[in-house]
């Protein structure tokens, strides 16, 4: 989508959501010269923004806590089979799987994200390790079907849930008391 569409909808609409904002970053990062009409059409989203016409919609302000229990099992069940295979496994595909067939534990905040990491701890514990291991396993007897296909973004998934982790969770790396 081009800027000028961008700015377009978010003229009609009344909102620039997080993906229209990424994308006209993503666009300006990739271009070493914009148009005149780029110029234009920034110039009057900021104009725009700035009376409130239209209203940049915030990031989420929330996680999922089950995405890093799961994670966290997967990379460990995957480390051990690599270290012991010469197999090599997709940890996105394997969390993924888990997670759709897991309940979400969504938080808003550090103590409601301790919370949820408790309750999982006691409740789902047991289910998260299943899942996980049933993805493991599909993944392992699956052939491959579609070798050309692409992940998605350019981003490896554990920069992207530390990134995640970094913003919205900023307590999350306890250090221990000296």
């Amino acid at each position: 989508m081009s800027i000028e569409k961008i700015v377009e909808q978010a003229l009609q609409d009344g909102y620039l959501t997080p993906a229209m904002e990424a994308e006209v970053g993503r666009i300006c990062d990739n271009v070493s010269d914009l148009s005149i009409e780029e110029y234009v059409a920034l110039d009057r989203l900021m104009g725009s923004l700035l009376t409130g016409e239209v209203v940049a919609v915030p990031r989420k302000q929330f996680i999922n806590v089950m995405e890093e229990l799961v994670l966290t099992d997967v990379i460990a069940k995957v480390a051990e089979i690599e270290a012991s295979s010469d197999k090599s496994l997709d940890v996105g595909d394997i969390t993924a799987y888990a997670l759709n067939r897991l309940p979400p534990l969504y938080a808003t905040t550090e103590e409601g994200a301790n919370y949820q990491r408790q309750r999982a701890k006691t409740e789902l514990q047991d289910l998260i390790s299943q899942q996980v291991r049933e993805a493991v396993d599909r993944y392992l007897d699956q052939p491959e079907f579609f070798p050309e296909r692409q992940i998605l973004g350019k981003t490896e998934v554990l920069s992207q849930v530390s990134s995640l982790l970094k913003v919205y969770a900023p307590n999350f790396e306890q250090t221990p008391p000296s």
